[in-house]
């Protein structure tokens, strides 16, 4: 998963945060800000003291915003037609926790969003408050900036600035990936919408960019991303098969360490035999490493392959595929796993035979 992805994690729904009793609050109040600092797009670009580059900005998110609902025929509302100035640089913080021998998320559900595998704080403050207890009490913790998230379609979701810290794919990307959770949600299946999601994000890209006249994007750090994500659910895996051996507390620590350890190494041979130039997964590597800080990866990738699959077989045509996601997202959850599996298999045949 490409970094700025991780900084792109979607957040629980507000609504839901909103009807989660003590949490009403501060998230209820998180949510009426972005509601009361919002102005119109159109509004700020033609405001004579907007900076041109961030009008510019703004001016392409509309462009990317009429895109998706004309082309890729995602949902026509106010959403993304609206700006907000965070002053900060996310507008969420998540807070993963899985238990110190478990590479399993605390989970956390919601009438809304169903059951997810973190739980969202507007205020940085608060979020790393809630990992300290958490790890005070035995669970490995992890908290990651948010730079968007979808209300699904509850309330209209506007540009954010943090949204804008990254090129010009990624901000028509965020909004394409967004507004997908408007249309298809299914509640307690991450993986099937944040793949879904990711699926019209990078589909929709490659559209957008053939109808502005742009080459394709480069195929080499996506594959990079690719490997990386692998190299890190390969050391999840392990360690799942490390922690399900038993042993004593000191035994399961020194193997748990030993897998990281390992995994730097790994990492170290892959980086040098395949992308000797390359170094933009060092820090994270080289940072503490615990079971939760694993937890994102995968989310948004495991099942592109079908989804690809899927779209291909619908001949390239949206409302084909979606009318097709929407049946998977009717059926019980092994019923479409299974369905999704099919899907991916025949694609990996597919491409061999190629």
């Amino acid at each position: 998963m490409p970094l700025q992805g991780l900084a792109r994690l979607i957040a629980v729904t507000a609504v839901s945060l909103l009807l989660s009793g003590c949490y009403y609050a501060h998230v209820a109040r998180g949510q009426s800000e972005l509601v009361l600092r919002q102005r119109s797009v159109e509004k700020v670009v033609a405001d004579p003291v907007t900076d041109q580059k961030l009008a510019g900005r703004l001016e392409l998110s509309q462009q990317a915003r009429r895109f998706a609902s004309r082309e890729l025929g995602l949902p026509d509302n106010r959403s993304y037609t609206r700006y907000v100035d965070l002053h900060r640089p996310y507008v969420v913080w998540n807070v993963f926790a899985t238990p110190r021998y478990s590479v399993e998320a605390v989970r956390h559900c919601f009438p809304v969003a169903g059951c997810v595998a973190y739980r969202g704080y507007f205020d940085e403050a608060k979020a790393r408050a809630e990992a300290a207890r958490l790890k005070a009490g035995g669970d490995d913790v992890y908290v990651g900036g948010v730079s968007a998230y979808s209300t699904l379609g509850w309330f209209a979701d506007p540009i954010l600035s943090s949204m804008l810290r990254w090129d010009d794919d990624e901000l028509a990307g965020t909004i394409f990936h967004e507004l997908a959770h408007q249309l298809i949600y299914v509640k307690d299946d991450s993986a099937f919408n944040e793949s879904f999601a990711s699926f019209v994000q990078e589909q929709g890209l490659r559209e957008w960019r053939t109808s502005r006249g742009l080459p394709p994007q480069d195929g080499e750090a996506q594959a990079m991303d690719d490997a990386f994500t692998q190299l890190v659910l390969d050391l999840r895996d392990r360690l799942k098969k490390r922690y399900a051996g038993g042993g004593d507390e000191a035994a399961m620590e020194a193997g748990k360490q030993r897998e990281i350890a390992d995994f730097r190494q790994r990492y170290e041979v892959w980086r040098d035999q395949g992308w000797p130039k390359q170094h933009r997964y060092d820090a994270w590597v080289a940072a503490p490493i615990n079971n939760a800080r694993l937890l994102p990866f995968g989310l948004y990738d495991q099942w592109k392959p079908a989804f690809a699959a899927l779209f291909c077989q619908g001949g390239g045509q949206w409302p084909v595929f979606y009318a097709g996601v929407r049946r998977l997202g009717q059926l019980p959850k092994s019923q479409r796993d299974q369905a999704l599996k099919r899907l991916a298999a025949g694609a990996d045949v597919a491409r061999r035979g190629d």
